[in-house]
């Protein structure tokens, strides 16, 4: 998970709640690290179908390893789409971290 992060992580300005709610993450407005996710996407893109395959993230091993958590529809190849919301799932999940370590530093 954290591979793909490395690339698409900084999808961070967004609100963990989009997570929840598919159409608020749709209609929010693309952070930096999101417009920067997009560019990498469309660069490991080798052959411009719109979807990175596991041989296009064989030069990633980092992202390679987290290729079945990515390819939701389990079809062998990562789109955009999927991109996006396994980031949004990330995002989610380490504002929790962080509101959690927050929480236990405070008592």
């Amino acid at each position: 998970m954290a591979a793909i992060l490395t690339l698409f992580s900084p999808l961070a300005m967004a609100d963990a709640k989009a997570a929840e709610d598919p159409a608020k993450a749709a209609s929010a407005p693309m952070s930096k690290g999101e417009i920067k996710a997009i560019q990498q996407f469309h660069m490991l893109d080798f052959n411009g179908d719109g979807k990175l395959s596991r041989k296009e993230l064989a030069l990633v091993p980092k992202l390679y390893a987290a290729f079945d958590e990515a390819d939701t529809n389990h079809d062998g190849f990562i789109t955009l789409d999927e991109v996006r919301a396994f980031a949004i799932k990330y995002r989610a999940a380490r504002e929790e971290a962080k509101a959690q370590a927050a929480a236990r530093a405070g008592k």
